[in-house]
């Protein structure tokens, strides 16, 4: 008998899979934050390669990766996705983490392995092109969407718009947060007036809201390095990148860096094929797909601060790649 290879639940629905897993396959839960975004395309696209070497994926989109990272901490959780500071955040029992003090973060961040990291999403932050924002100095006193509640993504946008403009949220604009996967509509039903949302430059996503009405992504003043507690780094969003884009001058931005992780008891032979799947299928993945162009297997060490899974280390030693002395498990 065979095995469906993934359940992709996104917001309330449930998609069904097309995949099929061999029946020996062993059966693994993931997840990962907005279909649309980079973070979500990367596990999605990978689901059926994953299913062909024998790991059928239960994958639930849409999350709030903060507490997904809590969850394979906690044991209930296999992998998932993972901003990078919120790595760093557990093991100091801080921001999301706080109530639970360093102690008792230290030991949950203890149970996660990582497999590699990755360039994801890119920071838009988009406002409608007749809404009189021509600039940042335009946004004071307007309502902001910062992310999802609870999420790394709020210290991550707001650190932007400070480097980008000087302001301060409470201060100087009000920060709207929503789920990721309702911030587009609550940006066309006019909720806030600048929407920070996450793409892979060029996706059809914000092509398609932006043909809806035109729009103009407001850009950082200089390439400086994003703070390195974010997890960042400096990219562009290039002039027509969008076919209702007003800017005629390529964007300033900051992209994400994420990590595909596991519990630490996941089994080497599936921390191995997950790693090793990811890095053989890269050239498809970006043929397929424009918006994961910024796929780099040069990345696969960027930021991580987590120890990397024995199955990884078995990837990697099998390619003769040098792994930093910091991401070998004690």
């Amino acid at each position: 008998m065979f095995l469906k290879s993934v359940k992709v639940v996104a917001a309330a629905s449930v998609l069904a899979a097309v995949w099929i897993a061999p029946a020996w396959a062993e059966k693994i839960s993931m997840e990962s934050t907005a279909p649309t975004s980079v973070v979500g395309m990367v596990p999605q696209a990978l689901a059926p390669k994953w299913a062909a070497v024998g790991v059928d994926v239960e994958l639930a989109l849409g999350q709030t990766l903060t507490k997904s990272l809590l969850k394979m901490g906690q044991g209930s959780l296999d992998s998932s996705v993972v901003p990078l500071p919120a790595y760093n955040l557990l093991v100091l029992g801080k921001g999301p983490y706080a109530q639970m003090g360093a102690e008792k973060g230290k030991a949950l961040a203890d149970n996660v392995r990582s497999l590699f990291a990755f360039t994801a999403s890119t920071y838009h932050p988009i406002v409608w092109a007749d809404s009189g924002i021509n600039s940042w100095a335009d946004v004071k006193g307007k309502r902001v969407y910062i992310g999802p509640p609870a999420g790394a993504a709020n210290a991550q946008i707001m650190g932007l718009i400070k480097a980008a403009s000087g302001l301060e949220e409470g201060k100087d604009y009000t920060g709207i947060k929503a789920p990721w996967g309702v911030a587009a509509d609550g940006f066309r039903d006019g909720q806030y007036d600048v929407y920070v949302g996450v793409y892979g430059v060029g996706g059809q996503a914000l092509a398609e809201l932006s043909l809806s009405r035109k729009i103009r992504i407001l850009s950082l003043k200089d390439r400086a390095d994003p703070p390195e507690v974010l997890g960042l780094a400096v990219g562009d969003i290039p002039a027509g990148s969008y076919p209702g884009m007003v800017n005629t001058d390529n964007v300033i931005a900051w992209k994400t860096l994420m990590m595909m992780a596991v519990k630490k008891d996941v089994s080497d032979d599936v921390a191995y094929k997950l790693t090793k799947t990811y890095f053989d299928s890269i050239p498809a993945l970006k043929a397929g797909n424009v918006g994961l162009a910024v796929l780099d297997p040069a990345d696969a060490f960027d930021g991580l601060a987590a120890p990397l899974h024995p199955g990884a280390m078995k990837y990697y030693k099998e390619v003769n790649r040098a792994v930093p002395a910091k991401l070998v498990a004690k």
